[in-house]
């Protein structure tokens, strides 16, 4: 058989070995951001007048928003020698979960190895998906919260600088410029494609502080009018990802910018998970930070000025992991 336009022995696809191939850190690296923004449109409890978004960041290759900033980080850090191929070290940070597990699935293409000090109470599928990538574990006392997995991680770095490179996202720039130029100018974008204007409130938790520091201040240079609000979580069993910030003894995150929050809403964890549950029945199954920030979007927007829902108010939050992080938990078994 014959094949028109064809020599024997010629390649259909001349440039295939002419191409050289993308590193495998370039491709994933390509595959974080740019994640949709949905309009929840059926869920209750909004004043009239008032639509509210959400930008997917469970559509990030490690399924959490984290992998914004944790990218970011390594790169620096990377291309300025301070971890990775030659350096001898190990890149060591605390976190809550969902930097973990982007820790653990990034570091190996960029040459890193990974330590994490994480609280006991992180949910098993966590740990679980961290140890799958490779990465070693510290577990710290769940009592003791995220200030004390952050202290041991300072400790580790301290006693053996030639083995780490404490990487402290709770304090890393490069975590919040990563929502600044990265997330904020996404939901710009996207609300600008359906004809809105910045938001008139943003809601985010704090877990580093570097989502609400980054996307608020660049909200604040567009639209200097807009209201952020801050999740609360209680103290235990708190929300995981999220930190307490009521108490005295709490302390807040170096890159946190509290003089950007407007309103400080506390949220319960059994006040979020019935806002899990409602948005799984429409499709979107997501993580305790999730049904927080809706939460706390629901109950800030009736407190937007009459005018502004009258002309139509806009508000923005995220939706921070997948679900499937929080099986063990307990919290789907209702």
């Amino acid at each position: 058989m014959t094949v028109r336009g064809a020599q024997r022995g010629a390649s259909v696809r001349p440039d295939a070995r002419a191409r050289e191939p993308e590193r495998l850190a370039d491709q994933l690296a390509g595959l974080i951001g740019d994640t949709p923004l949905v309009e929840l449109t059926e869920l209750g409890g909004l004043p009239a007048g008032v639509r509210l978004f959400a930008k997917l960041e469970t559509r990030n290759p490690t399924g959490s928003v984290k992998d914004r900033p944790v990218a970011r980080m390594l790169t620096a850090a990377v291309a300025d020698g301070r971890v990775g191929p030659g350096t001898g070290r190990r890149l060591l940070d605390s976190s809550s979960g969902n930097a973990g597990i982007a820790y653990a699935a990034l570091g190996p293409l960029f040459g890193v190895d990974v330590t994490l000090v994480v609280p006991g109470n992180a949910s098993r599928e966590r740990l679980d998906r961290i140890r799958a990538h490779g990465a070693e574990l510290v577990l710290t006392d769940p009592l003791e919260g995220y200030d004390a997995a952050r202290a041991r991680a300072k400790r580790l770095a301290n006693e053996y600088p030639d083995t780490y490179w404490y990487c402290d996202q709770y304090a890393n720039d490069a975590n919040w410029r990563a929502h600044h130029d990265g997330t904020a100018v996404e939901l710009l974008d996207q609300l600008a494609a359906r004809d809105l204007a910045a938001p008139d409130l943003f809601v985010s938790g704090v877990g580093t502080g570097g989502t609400l520091t980054g996307i608020g201040r660049r909200l604040r240079g567009v639209a200097p009018g807009v209201r952020i609000g801050a999740v609360v979580p209680d103290v235990f069993p708190g929300i995981e990802g999220l930190k307490p910030l009521g108490a005295s003894g709490d302390v807040p995150p170096p890159i946190l910018d509290e003089r950007l929050i407007d309103a400080r809403v506390d949220v319960r964890l059994e006040e979020a998970l019935p806002v899990c549950a409602e948005l799984a029945r429409h499709g979107l199954f997501v993580g305790p930070s999730s049904g927080a920030n809706v939460f706390t979007a629901r109950r800030l927007a009736a407190d937007l000025p009459p005018a502004v829902r009258a002309r139509g108010a806009v508000v923005a939050t995220l939706l921070c992991d997948v679900g499937e992080r929080y099986l063990s938990t307990g919290m789907w078994d209702a």
